[in-house]
C-alpha cells in the first residue's frame, strides 16, 4: 500500500513522536586492556563493575592490539625504517603474547517495558568470549574475523545502570610463518580472516595478524520487534542517459523482523522516500524472524547513480520504521541509489563489458588492499583515499582477496564519489594453492581445501552480503583472487547464499577466470606486473579484461623522509641499479634503465624528481594505451595498485601519508573521459570519448615546442568524436621524430571548443633519436609569476603564469605546506599537478580539502624541472 500528500505528514507526524526512544551509540572510547598473562579471574569476575582493574592499560576500539601497543608506545611505529623488526612476531612468541581482555565501563539502564537493548560487534579478529555484569553473552566462542555479532544483553543490564562489558580476544589459531613467501607459509590461510598480515611482496607481517576488537561496537535500543538487514533492490529498465527528465525506475524493498516478546505481535514495517510511503501490515508469531516483503515503490522521475565520469551519484534517504500500536518498536536508515548494473559478454573482446543503467562502461580501475594494514580506518580516511581515485578519472575499485569486505565507511565514499566496487571474498591463488611455492608449508591439495572450517567461511559471506547489498557502488562479487575457494564454498556462495541474499549482482568465479578475462595468452591470466616501455601499453595485446597490471609508484624525497631514517635516504646505485637494505625491507620495486634517459644520478631529491618523470609517462601510458584499444581489444583494465596500506615502495598513487606522486596525475590525464591523446608506436593522434554525448566542433590543435620554448603550428581542424568510441585522426610519426631527433622536444595536444576553450591537452615529452631527454638536462630555467589567494573556506586558487619568450615551465609540483617547517600539510586534493605552462600562457590549481580551511596561515610551495622552489602565502 503507498500513501502520498496528506497522509504523509499524518503518519510522519505519529512516527515523530515515537523516535525518541530510539538510540544507537558507539562504544569506542574509555576501554581497558589487559594480556592474559598473571591475570587468574574468570570472565565473569572481570566483567563485574566490583573488580578492580588494577595495572590495566588504555585500549585502541576498534583498533587491533598492535595498535594499542603502538599508542602506549609499547611498541614503535612499525611503518618506520626497519622498526617493525623490533616487535615480536606471534609465530615466535606463541598465541598467549597477544591474546588481550578489553573492558569497556558504560551506562546504560534496563529498558522498560517491553524494549530490548543490544550489543554489536561488527568484527572481532579472530575469536573472543563475551562478558556483562558476570554473565557469559556468547554461547559458544566466536571465530571468524569479518561476521558480525548481535546480542540481546536486555537480561544482564545493571540496574543502577552501571555496567562492565569484558571481552578476551584470542589471535587467529594458524598465525603462519611469516618466511617471506606470499602470506608466508601459506597456514594464515586456515583461517577466515585477512591473508596478507603474515606478509607480502608489498607489506611486512603484521606481528599481531591484526588481533584485536578491529571493527565498531554499538549499543542499540530498540522495542519488542528489530528490524535486520533491509534489503533495497532498484530496477532502472531501458537505456538512460545521465541528463534530462528520467523514465519511471522501481524500488523493491525487504527486511527481517525479529520480535523478541512471547506473544504474536501486530504491526506495520513502513518506509518513506521523497515519492511516498510504502507500507505492509504484518503479524509476527512469537521469538521469531520473519522476511517482510513491501509492496514496490515506482519512482516517476527518479534522479539516478551514475559511475564517476558519467553522471551525477544522486542518493536516496529512507527510513523504515516498525509501527506496533501507534508506538514505533525500531527504525532503520538507508542510504541507496537508483541504479541497475548489467553484464554482457563481449564475443569480439572475449571478455565481461559492463554497463550502468543501460549504458555500456569502459572499466577503469585500481586494485586496493585496504586502508591501513593495523586495520585504523576512519571515515576521513576513506574519503581522502576514494576522493584520491575518484581524481585519477577511474570509476572501480577492486578490493583484493587477501584483505577483507570493506567497511561500510568505505562503501559510503564510493557512493559519494562515483566509485564502482569489485569486491573479492577472502582466498588467493598464493595461498589456497594455485602454485607451488616451497615457501610453503603444506602442498597444493592440502592448501586446495583451505580454510579449515568451511562453515564459518559461509556464514561469513552470508553475513557479509546483508551488511553490504545496499550499497549502489557494490557493483561485483568475487569468489577470490585468482582462484576459486573450495568446491562446496563456491557452489554454495555461486548458488545459493548470493542469489538468495542478493539477486542482483553478477558474480565472476576468481579475479582472473575466463568468465572475466578469455586467456587466450597462456600465463597468469593478469600482470605484467614490472615497469614497462611507454610504447608497450600500446602496442602489445594483454588480456581482455585485465584485472591486475601495473608498476611501480616511488614518492618523491618529502615521501621517502617520512618513513625512512637519513642514513637510509641513498638513491639506487646508478650503476648496478643495487639498493640500500632498507629500501629492500619496505619492498621497493625496481625502475630499471628508466632514469637513466634522463641522466644519471647519486642524489636522492634529484633521483625523486626524476622518477616522478617516469611515474607520470608510466600510468599516463598505461591508461591510453588500453583506452586507444577500447571494445576493440579491450573492455576494461584495474591498475595493479592503486594505494598503500603500509609505507612500501612500489604500487601506490599517494603513499601512506596520503601524499600523492606523479603516478595518480599521469593516471588522471591518461583517463580523462573526452581524451587526446598520441600513439608513439604508430604516430597516430586520436581521441577517445568516455561519455554518453557526441563530442562535435572540437578544433584539434597540434604544436611542438624546442627546448627554448620556440613553437612549430603543426596542424589545427575540427573533429568530432561519437559517445564511446574512440577516433583516429591522422599519422603524423614521421614528422614528430624528426622534430625531436636532436635533443627532444615537447608535443602539445589540445581540443578547443567553439569559443576556443581548452576542453582538453595533453604535453608529452619526446626523447631524442637515441633515446635520451638530452633536452631535459640542460632546459633553460623558466621565470614564472605564481599567485594564491583564497577561493572559498576550504579551497585555494594557484595561478602560474609563463611569459611570452620563456621556455615551457616544464612539470611543476605544487605543495600545500606549513608557513613555518615547510612541511607538506596532508591530505589536500589538487585539480591537477606535475602540470606545465606552454611560453604566454597561465594555468590554476584548485586546492582543496578540510585541512585547507584548518590551516590559514599555510603557504603554497612551487617547483617544476626547470623552475626553482618558491613559497607563496595567501
Amino acid at each position: 500500500m503507498i500513501f502520498r500528500k496528506a497522509s504523509i505528514a499524518c503518519l510522519l507526524l505519529m512516527a515523530v513522536r515515537s523516535l525518541s526512544a530510539q538510540e544507537k551509540y558507539e562504544l569506542n572510547s574509555g576501554w581497558q586492556c589487559k594480556n592474559i598473562a598473571g591475570i587468574t579471574a574468570t570472565g565473569q569476575q572481570i566483567s563485574d563493575p566490583a573488580y578492580q582493574l588494577s595495572g590495566w592499560t588504555p585500549a585502541t576500539v576498534p583498533g587491533t592490539v598492535l595498535t594499542t601497543l603502538l599508542n602506549n608506545k609499547q611498541v614503535p611505529d612499525p611503518m618506520y625504517g626497519m622498526n617493525n623488526e623490533k616487535i615480536p612476531d606471534i609465530y615466535q612468541t606463541g598465541r598467549d603474547h597477544y591474546t588481550y581482555w578489553f573492558v569497556k565501563d558504560f551506562t546504560e539502564k534496563p529498558a522498560a517495558g517491553e524494549g530490548q537493548v543490544w550489543l554489536h560487534f561488527r568484527g572481532v579478529n579472530d575469536g573472543c568470549d563475551i562478558f556483562l555484569n558476570g554473565h557469559k553473552v556468547n554461547a559458544t566462542t566466536h571465530i571468524g574475523a569479518y561476521q558480525r555479532q548481535s546480542y540481546n544483553i536486555t537480561p544482564w543490564l545493571a540496574k543502577n545502570g552501571n555496567n562492565r562489558l569484558a571481552v578476551i580476544v584470542y589471535p587467529p589459531v594458524f598465525p603462519g610463518n611469516p618466511n617471506g613467501g606470499q602470506g608466508g607459509d601459506g597456514t594464515i590461510a586456515k583461517n577466515v580472516g585477512p591473508q596478507y598480515t603474515a606478509g607480502w611482496d608489498w607489506i611486512q607481517p603484521m606481528r599481531d595478524r591484526n588481533t584485536g576488537i578491529w571493527d565498531k561496537v554499538f549499543i542499540e535500543k530498540t522495542g519488542a520487534v528489530r528490524i535486520k538487514d533491509p534489503h533495497v533492490i532498484t530496477r532502472v529498465p531501458g537505456v538512460r542517459k545521465a541528463e534530462g527528465l528520467q523514465a519511471p525506475a522501481t524500488v523493491i524493498v525487504s527486511a527481517d523482523l525479529e520480535n523478541t516478546s512471547s506473544k504474536s505481535v501486530n504491526g506495520t514495517l513502513r518506509y518513506n522516500i521523497s515519492s511516498g510511503i510504502t507500507l505492509k501490515k504484518v503479524t509476527l508469531p512469537p521469538h521469531s524472524t520473519t522476511t517482510v516483503q513491501l509492496p514496490d515503490m515506482v519512482i516517476k522521475k527518479p534522479s539516478l547513480w551514475w559511475p564517476a565520469g558519467y553522471g551525477p551519484q544522486h542518493l536516496y534517504h529512507m527510513q523504515l520504521q516498525f509501527v506496533n500500536n501507534n508506538h514505533t518498536d525500531d527504525t532503520e536508515d538507508v542510504e541507496f541509489g537508483i541504479r541497475e548494473i548489467q553484464t554482457y559478454w563481449n564475443n569480439h573482446t572475449r571478455s565481461r563489458e559492463i554497463a550502468v543503467n543501460g549504458q555500456k562502461i569502459f572499466i577503469k580501475g585500481g586494485n586496493w588492499i585496504t586502508s591501513d594494514a593495523m586495520f585504523r580506518f576512519s571515515k576521513e580516511r576513506y574519503d581522502a583515499e576514494v576522493r584520491f581515485h575518484r581524481d585519477m578519472n577511474l570509476n572501480l575499485i577492486r578490493i583484493w582477496g587477501g584483505s577483507l569486505t570493506e567497511r561500510p565507511e568505505f562503501f559510503e565514499a564510493c557512493d559519494k564519489y562515483g566509485l564502482l566496487v569489485f569486491q573479492d571474498f577472502w582466498i588467493s591463488g598464493d595461498c589456497n594453492g594455485r602454485w607451488q611455492d616451497p615457501m610453503k608449508k603444506d602442498d597444493q591439495w592440502t592448501r586446495r581445501r583451505y580454510p579449515d572450517n568451511h562453515s564459518i567461511f559461509l556464514e561469513s559471506v552470508a553475513d557479509q552480503v546483508k551488511l553490504l547489498r545496499n550499497y549502489p557502488s557494490l557493483a561485483f562479487w568475487c569468489g577470490g583472487n585468482e582462484i576459486t575457494p573450495p568446491a562446496d564454498i563456491f557452489h554454495a556462495m555461486k548458488d545459493s547464499i548470493l542469489p538468495a541474499l542478493d539477486g542482483t549482482r553478477y558474480f565472476f568465479d576468481y579475479s582472473n577466470s575466463d568468465s572475466m578475462s578469455y586467456n587466450s595468452l597462456g600465463g597468469n591470466g593478469d600482470g605484467p606486473y614490472g615497469i614497462q616501455s611507454v610504447p608497450y601499453f600500446w602496442s602489445y595485446r594483454t588480456f581482455p579484461f585485465n584485472s591486475e597490471v601495473g608498476s611501480v609508484g616511488t614518492g618523491d624525497y618529502e615521501s621517502l623522509e617520512r618513513f625512512l631514517p637519513k642514513e637510509n635516504l641513498v638513491a639506487p646505485d646508478p650503476q648496478t641499479g643495487k639498493t640500500d637494505a632498507v629500501w629492500d625491507y619496505h619492498k621497493y620495486i625496481a625502475y630499471n634503465k628508466s632514469v637513466d634517459p634522463y641522466g644519471k644520478t647519486t642524489d636522492l631529491r634529484e633521483w625523486a624528481n626524476k622518477v616522478q618523470l617516469v611515474n607520470y609517462d608510466q600510468y599516463r601510458a598505461l591508461m591510453e594505451g588500453f583506452s586507444a584499444h577500447m571494445w576493440d581489444w579491450y573492455t576494461g583494465v584495474i591498475i595493479w595498485k592503486t594505494q598503500n596500506p603500509w609505507t612500501a615502495l612500489r604500487g601506490q598513487m599517494y603513499d601512506y601519508y596520503l601524499d600523492p606522486n606523479a603516478c595518480l596525475y599521469g593516471t588522471r590525464k591518461g583517463a580523462t573521459p573526452l581524451h587526446v591523446m598520441y600513439d608513439p608506436v604508430e604516430g597516430m593522434v586520436m581521441a577517445v570519448n568516455n561519455t554518453f554525448n557526441y563530442a562535435r566542433d572540437l578544433m584539434l590543435e597540434l604544436k611542438v615546442y624546442d627546448m627554448k620554448g620556440r613553437d612549430t603550428l603543426l596542424t589545427q581542424l575540427f573533429v568530432e568524436v561519437g559517445p564511446s568510441k574512440v577516433q583516429k585522426f591522422m599519422t603524423l610519426k614521421g614528422v614528430i621524430d624528426k622534430m625531436s631527433e636532436k635533443e627532444g622536444a615537447f608535443f602539445s595536444l589540445r581540443l578547443l571548443d567553439h569559443q576556443q576553450r581548452v576542453v582538453d591537452e595533453n604535453l608529452y615529452w619526446l626523447a631524442d633519436g637515441k633515446g635520451n631527454y638530452s633536452g631535459l638536462q640542460q632546459m633553460p630555467a623558466a621565470t614564472v609569476n605564481i599567485t594564491a589567494q583564497k577561493a572559498g573556506t576550504d579551497s585555494i586558487a594557484v595561478t602560474i603564469s609563463n611569459p611570452v619568450g620563456n621556455p615551457v615551465a616544464f612539470f611543476n609540483r605544487a605543495s600545500l605546506v606549513d608557513a613555518k617547517t615547510k612541511q607538506r600539510i596532508l591530505p589536500v586534493f589538487y585539480s591537477d599537478n606535475y602540470l606545465s605552462v606552454l611560453p604566454g600562457e597561465q594555468k590554476t590549481v584548485s586546492i582543496s580539502g578540510a585541512a585547507v580551511g584548518a590551516n590559514s596561515g599555510a603557504q603554497v610551495a612551487v617547483e617544476g624541472h626547470n623552475v626553482k622552489r618558491q613559497y607563496i602565502s595567501l
